[in-house]
């Protein structure tokens, strides 16, 4: 059926490229798209163009051709009038509308957001630091963003870009915090999203946090080092021993 209106749309076009008193470049092309909400709601649209002039259009909707010009609106006329013609169309139309539930369901996926969480350069702000909360490559569009300090919401200093579209159905966000680190404190992006099954939280450890943890696992490393270098001092020393009786 789909090869049917193809060929169909061809020959149109062709028609209408010889039909043209022109004499100089012509060059036509065929716009076709299908706009839909919900398996209900489905306008299949069909434009040709002449050297981008639109000559000729078929709306679903309308159920007929409608042509622009003088000449084309004959055309449109008689394509309007062939019973072959609309009875094709009808069950074109009819199968594709029945995929539409498909396509919704494969569109409307909710893809789960890519979050990362870093420290970028404060410039020009009275804090000395910035933490920066990014969500990528998610669907639908709308999502939350939103920090924590010690388990309690921050309002103040926090800037949101809007969801930005990447052009192939997904999207990003980011989220900026301006703060002035202190001991013991705990920062928390969390990212709400219907691709999750609750809030997400992402929590930041600060330079002090990686420094304790940093200075920890440089004593266990040491303590290992002296650990294996003693037993193997150890051994090699009792293996040249010889135990002599006494009597």
């Amino acid at each position: 059926m789909f090869l049917i209106m193809c060929v169909h749309g061809f020959f149109l076009l062709l028609f209408l490229l010889l039909s043209c008193s022109r004499t100089d470049a012509l060059f036509g092309h065929v716009l076709v798209r299908c706009q839909f909400t919900s398996s209900e709601d489905v306008v299949y649209v069909e434009q040709y163009y002449i050297n981008k002039l639109l000559l000729i259009q078929y709306n679903s909707t309308l159920g007929n051709y409608t042509g622009y010009t003088e000449k084309t609106r004959d055309i449109a006329d008689d394509l309007n009038q062939s019973p072959h013609l609309k009875k094709q169309r009808k069950k074109y139309e009819e199968k594709y509308k029945s995929k539409i539930p498909f396509i919704l369901d494969l569109l409307l996926k909710p893809v789960e957001p890519s979050v990362r969480l870093r420290s970028v350069e404060a410039a020009g702000s009275k804090h000395p630091g910035m933490l920066v909360c990014s969500a990528y490559g998610f669907y639908p569009k709308q999502i939350r963003v939103t920090w924590l300090r010690n388990g309690n919401n921050v309002t103040s200093d926090v800037m949101s870009t809007e969801e930005l579209a990447n052009g192939n159905w997904l999207y990003q966000i980011h989220s900026y915090l301006e703060f002035t680190p202190r001991a013991g404190e705990k920062i928390t992006c969390r990212v709400e999203h219907a691709s999750f099954t609750g809030p997400k939280l992402y929590e930041w450890a600060n330079e002090s946090q990686r420094n304790k943890i940093a200075v920890g696992t440089a004593g266990l490393l040491l303590g290992l080092v002296f650990l294996v270098t003693g037993l193997i001092y150890y051994k090699k020393n009792n293996a040249g021993r010889v135990l002599v009786p006494t009597g």
